[in-house]
């Protein structure tokens, strides 16, 4: 947190005039490398704002960079004891995929009524653009849990997907790939006695966001509501932070691409910061950026057991809480 709080320079940072805003700083420069004295008052880059920065190549090398100053303090820290990863007769007897981690690309209509000038003289037209973006099929993620505890437990679901190989095509042993990991998804369920059969939807993922609508669903909403005299709801859309739900999923390639899915339970008791996650996830993406108003859920490192270095990566798959399975993710070229 203290390194955290330094470098995105909140106003939790120890000392702001000192330490500045790296991350933020970065931004700027990089941005305004076409006019760095404002000489010629160019508009500022596309660095400089959230919404375009990853249009700009070196967007992602300087987050690459940020991650790296995050990886040498996490490696610098102690290896997870047997104390910090178990969970005490919990077993996970299986993980499968039910559907086909299948990606495809899509073309997606959006309208431009809102980025042209308007007139009062004519008459609105629809404009649109369409572009190519990719998408997934629907999949559910099923985990088979066993608890021996005796009486009902809080359980804490982590889900990662890893790549098996480097650019090289070599196999990565778990701690040369944990940090290539991505964080599915996050959620907790109350374990009864005996087996358990979990089912998780990936739209259901609090790493992603559902689309935002465009002006004319908004506007045909608000429209319906306004009709029938109900509350507007737009509950599903009230949270920005996370990936698009269409995006969990990496490419793949057409002959299939290999990646490890790793899904590990813990003890929710202990984990979760907030009451009431399993009924109530707010909103739904909060691995990412939280709740709004709230402590973040979880009381673990992000990216926690895979955050910290792997000795020996068979000590940490013989707890049976953790489960370590292979998938194939295939790009369709014909959707």
């Amino acid at each position: 947190d203290v390194l955290g709080d330094i470098i995105e320079s909140s106003t939790y940072s120890p000392n702001k005039p000192y330490y500045g805003a790296l991350h933020n700083l970065a931004h700027i420069i990089l941005g305004r490398q076409g006019d760095p004295h404002g000489k010629f008052n160019m508009p500022p880059g596309v660095m400089e704002h959230f919404e375009t920065a990853t249009r700009d190549p070196s967007f992602f090398r300087l987050h690459k960079y940020m991650d790296n100053i995050f990886k040498e303090h996490k490696d610098s820290l102690p290896h997870y004891t047997k104390e910090e990863v178990e969970f005490p007769g919990v077993a996970i007897d299986g993980v499968s995929v039910a559907g086909k981690l299948e990606t495809f690309f899509e073309d997606f209509e959006f309208s431009l009524a809102m980025a042209v000038d308007d007139s009062e003289g004519v008459e609105d037209v629809p404009i649109a653009a369409v572009v190519s973006r990719l998408n997934h099929e629907p999949f559910d993620l099923e985990i088979d849990v066993t608890n021996n505890n005796g009486g009902e437990i809080f359980a804490t679901v982590r889900v990662y997907l890893c790549p098996r190989h480097d650019a090289n095509g070599i196999l990565y042993s778990l701690n040369e790939g944990r940090w290539h990991c991505i964080e599915m998804d996050k959620f907790w369920r109350t374990l009864s006695s005996g087996a358990n059969h979990i089912v998780r939807h990936s739209s259901d993922a609090s790493t992603t966001t559902p689309d935002i609508p465009s002006y004319e669903v908004l506007h045909q909403k608000a429209q319906a509501a306004a009709d029938s005299g109900e509350k507007l709801d737009l509950h599903e859309f009230s949270r920005g932070c996370g990936i698009p739900n269409r995006m969990l999923l990496p490419k793949g390639m057409t002959e299939g691409m290999d990646f490890a899915l790793v899904v590990v339970l813990t003890d929710g008791s202990k984990d979760a910061a907030i009451e009431g996650l399993e009924k109530n996830e707010h909103g739904g993406t909060h691995a990412q950026c939280g709740i709004h108003g709230e402590t973040y859920p979880d009381k673990r490192p992000l990216g926690y057991p895979l955050d910290r270095e792997i000795p020996d990566e068979r000590v940490l798959l013989n707890f049976p809480n953790l489960h370590k399975s292979t998938v194939i993710i295939t790009h369709n070229d014909h959707h």
